[in-house]
């Protein structure tokens, strides 16, 4: 996805939540001096291929109950704790996207093993990007943004963990994209993270027109689903 493309949806999200555009983007170069400091070669885009289908698995209740699906696809990226559940479960895990807010040792694991971890940059987490990013192996990190990219560090497109993950996929050659472990509706979240999840709904739904691909888990929502900016 072109950053033309995006930014009118990124600056939408900023004013509803309203976040700091320079916030961001001095995480984002928070970010990008850590990789460049490491002396190591992060990942591109580009370095990814995830062809067939692709499970993009949500951190919800319901996952547990759903990796057969994930079992089933080609490749599986996995949003932020998605991948520990995966992992504990016997699925393996083809690339984490995650902003380090849960189980950042996965993370570490996961690119000491030569996984692939999209690691993304906000303006509330570079407490944590300055603790974990030195730990990882940078030969295994893609590193990214929602504000404008400024390579290494890229933009694929999405705001929470879970979408990015389906941007990033369909960005890597994703053929089909399904999603064991997504609730829109879930009611133990907090009230941000419930208005998050409606922003995820309706990035979903951008995402499958742009694909011309219809997702199982928008089946009946999509007459509810607010159209972007």
């Amino acid at each position: 996805m072109l950053y033309d493309e995006w930014e009118p949806v990124y600056a939408a999200i900023l004013s509803e939540f309203g976040y700091d555009r320079a916030g961001d983007e001095r995480v984002r170069d928070r970010l990008r001096a850590l990789v460049a400091d490491d002396g190591g070669d992060p990942l591109a885009v580009d370095d990814l291929e995830f062809g067939g289908t692709v499970a993009v698995c949500g951190a919800a209740p319901t996952l547990r109950a759903e990796l057969d699906l994930a079992d089933r696809a080609d490749r599986v990226v996995a949003a932020s704790g998605a991948a520990a559940v995966c992992s504990e479960h016997g699925v393996a895990v083809d690339c984490m996207v995650t902003d380090l807010d849960k189980t950042p040792d996965t993370a570490v694991a996961l690119t000491d093993a030569g996984v692939p971890v999209a690691v993304h940059a906000h303006g509330d987490n570079a407490a944590a990007i300055d603790r974990y990013v030195p730990a990882f192996d940078t030969a295994s990190v893609l590193p990214t943004t929602q504000a404008a990219p400024t390579p290494p560090v890229c933009n694929p497109g999405g705001f929470t963990d879970g979408d990015r993950a389906a941007f990033l996929a369909d960005a890597c050659g994703a053929d089909e994209l399904v999603f064991p472990g997504w609730d829109f509706d879930d009611d133990a979240v907090t009230p941000e993270k419930s208005r998050k999840l409606r922003w995820a709904e309706r990035l979903l739904r951008w995402l499958e027109l742009r694909r011309d691909e219809r997702f199982r888990i928008l089946d009946g929502r999509r007459g509810r689903i607010d159209p972007l900016p």
